[in-house]
């Protein structure tokens, strides 16, 4: 099955279980940028439940931008947050020093645009999980899509579809419970080296 789908901050499961289970990922490089999507938002499991770290974009809703045109706004120390938030939340999790010296210096390095970091962010990911996948790239935008599934709807964080994915142990479950479908991170703490054998096993609801 080949695939279309947002590259998106630190991709929730939803969209890895997608594309380990694609033969070819295409990556939606030519939309227009929209606010409140996992763009610039990604989901993790700190102490008080689920929380949201968002990049700020500098983004005008007067004039339509395309996604790969939007600039992240650096002013704000937003990577120094992130990062302590992570440090929060993980620390204690079975695997993050493991992983800890290849994600931090995403942290460290300022990016110019929001798709690019995305992209490397991704990219990182899929060197932990040692996970090869065969990609492209879009140039033009197309609205609808021929001999290719249409996932970009998962990008969507305040329409998406409710996932029925297997509980694995998070840091704070004895607090909140087990919470479904969070950033690739949380996964990747908790589970580590299973964590791709994990996805692999895991069914997504019907778009």
């Amino acid at each position: 099955m080949n695939i279309l789908i947002h590259p998106t901050y630190f991709p929730n499961i939803a969209h890895f279980v997608a594309m380990v289970k694609a033969k070819h990922v295409v990556f939606e490089m030519d939309d227009n940028f929209v606010k409140q999507t996992y763009r610039n938002r990604t989901y993790i499991y700190g102490a008080n439940g689920k929380l949201a770290l968002n990049i700020p974009v500098i983004h005008s809703q007067k004039n339509r931008q395309k996604y790969r045109d939007v600039k992240i706004f650096n002013d704000e120390n937003w990577q120094s947050l992130h990062w302590k938030s992570l440090l929060s939340a993980y620390r204690t999790s079975p695997f993050f020093e493991y992983y800890e010296d290849e994600l931090q210096p995403l942290f460290q390095t300022k990016a110019t645009y929001i798709l690019d970091f995305n992209m490397t962010c991704f990219e990182v990911i899929c060197d932990c999980l040692q996970l090869e996948l065969d990609s492209s790239k879009t140039e033009t935008f197309q609205k609808t899509t021929e001999g290719t599934t249409d996932f970009r709807s998962l990008v969507n964080a305040k329409k998406e579809q409710p996932q029925t994915f297997e509980t694995y142990t998070q840091v704070f479950s004895n607090k909140h419970g087990f919470i479904p479908n969070l950033s690739i991170l949380d996964l990747l703490f908790n589970e580590g080296p299973n964590a791709l054998n994990y996805l692999e096993s895991q069914t997504l609801a019907s778009q």
